[in-house]
């Protein structure tokens, strides 16, 4: 028998290379090159997956026909672009991050760090789905584990689901076989090998095996099939790269372990926007779905408190208002400290720099500190004015009026840039209460402004707003 073969693969960006390399040449990284072993012999691979396209075709029909024995060239103005079916969640906040349900035949991965809920919300979703047969198989807990979370999730649920603890990928597609599931979800892919890799489960060439064969199953099948995959310390999916590139929806769930917020984000979806977001609330029962988050997102306790602005802020195409909190005091030791919380500590340094230079106030020696309430990360560049507004409103003692809300994007000479969404955020800061809205003086274009209650002051420039607030 023929020798295995040996290649080396970047497990950041999935460059491959015949040897190992200290810096990527692709992505730039250091000592980021794995071993990986391909094994010349494949038929027993090809065999099983040829007896899965078999074996699954009932399946496939179930479906809609999405699979095929042999693919065939088709004419591009003969081929479909009627929406592909998709599987009803019965979740809001999935949904609208999918872009409206599951589609049949796809593989989607689920990350998130250890510990923030991956496995509550997948099995919270797969408990509300009574008319679907859902194969659930588990390479970390027990059966036993697994039921009571569920009971605590949702009890006397559960009819349709089976429980498989295993990590074998071939005993899996065994136990596909018996089942017959209309839906499977593996947790973690990280804990799942297959004979055909020899090495340790969670390696390189485990992972990508492992995902490229349940990749073969689910476009043969049209059975979808969820992964649920690590965040490692780096805040990337743990594995190679070339995970991201095999499956069709990259998910990431994220949060603050210390906070009850949870965000969904869409990182990669080839069947709906990725600028979509879906904002849960962890409880004790469960993850329950936030429909209006910026009733959440702000403290009612603020009132006459110096260092608090309020920003009308775009996460996807949601939009939502937060709140930002700055402390400003003086340096204990010779070096003063900027951190920033939720918020982009490179972006804090350059606002800090524009309110020295532009609007003239000192805050060389002074430490600043900026935070994000609710635990939630925010990267609407809208978020600028009321970081400035924040700092100052700290620096000086004063509180802002209640009622006053902005959002503007901030340059380097000072000057308020337009944002996006402008109509939405102004309704947004309407429907909650604001009278007072600070917008960028190029977004009043085209905004009919007899149609809000609110009222809207557009400015220029950094110095306007601040008089504005604060007189």
């Amino acid at each position: 028998m023929a020798k295995d073969k040996i290649v080396y693969v970047c497990s950041n960006c999935g460059q491959e290379s015949q040897k190992w390399l200290g810096k990527c040449p692709s992505c730039g990284q250091w000592n980021t090159f794995k071993e990986l072993r391909i094994a010349n012999d494949s038929g027993s691979t090809a065999a099983r997956n040829a007896a899965l396209n078999v074996r699954h075709g009932g399946a496939a029909a179930l479906f809609g026909g999405m699979a095929s024995n042999e693919a065939r060239p088709q004419r591009l103005r003969d081929i479909s672009t009627e929406d592909l079916p998709r599987l009803d969640l019965h979740d809001a906040e999935f949904n609208r991050v999918l872009g409206g349900g599951l589609v049949p035949g796809s593989i989607t991965l689920l990350g998130g760090e250890p510990g923030i809920g991956k496995s509550t919300l997948t099995l919270q979703t797969i408990l509300h789905l009574p008319d679907l047969q859902v194969l659930y198989v588990s390479g970390e807990e027990s059966a036993h584990q697994i039921k009571m979370r569920a009971d605590r999730l949702c009890p006397d649920q559960g009819e349709n689901i089976s429980i498989l603890c295993e990590t074998s990928l071939e005993k899996i597609f065994t136990q596909i076989e018996t089942v017959k599931p209309q839906l499977v979800v593996i947790d973690s892919i990280q804990t799942i090998s297959t004979e055909a890799v020899e090495t340790s489960p969670g390696s390189v060439s485990q992972v990508r095996e492992c995902a490229a064969s349940l990749l073969r199953f689910a476009k043969t099948s049209g059975i979808p099939v969820i992964l649920i995959g690590h965040i490692n310390k780096e805040g990337t999916l743990a594995g190679p790269k070339i995970l991201e590139h095999i499956v069709d929806t990259v998910i990431q769930f994220e949060g603050d372990k210390h906070y009850m917020y949870r965000i969904l984000r869409s990182i990669k979806n080839r069947f709906g926007s990725t600028s979509e977001l879906g904002i849960y609330e962890m409880e004790q029962n469960g993850l329950r779905q936030v429909t209006n988050p910026s009733e959440l997102l702000l403290s009612e306790e603020h009132d006459g408190l110096s260092g608090v602005a309020i920003t009308a802020a775009i996460e996807g195409v949601r939009p939502f208002l937060v709140e930002t909190q700055a402390l400003v005091s003086t340096a204990a030791y010779g070096t003063p400290q900027r951190v920033a919380t939720g918020f982009d500590q490179r972006r804090l340094n350059m606002l800090l720099a524009v309110l020295e230079k532009r609007v003239g106030f000192k805050l060389m020696q002074k430490d600043v500190f900026l935070n994000i309430a609710g635990g939630l990360h925010v990267t609407d560049l809208a978020m600028d004015l009321s970081v400035i507004a924040a700092v100052l409103s700290s620096n000086v003692d004063t509180a802002i009026e209640t009622g006053w809300c902005m959002a503007g994007e901030v340059g380097l000479s000072g000057e308020v840039r337009p944002v996006s969404r402008i109509e939405q955020r102004i309704a947004e800061a309407e429907k909650l209460g604001f009278s007072h809205i600070i917008i960028p003086k190029y977004n009043l274009r085209g905004v009919d402004t007899h149609r809000y209650q609110i009222e809207i002051h557009s400015v220029r420039k950094v110095e306007e707003a601040l008089r504005l607030l604060f007189g």
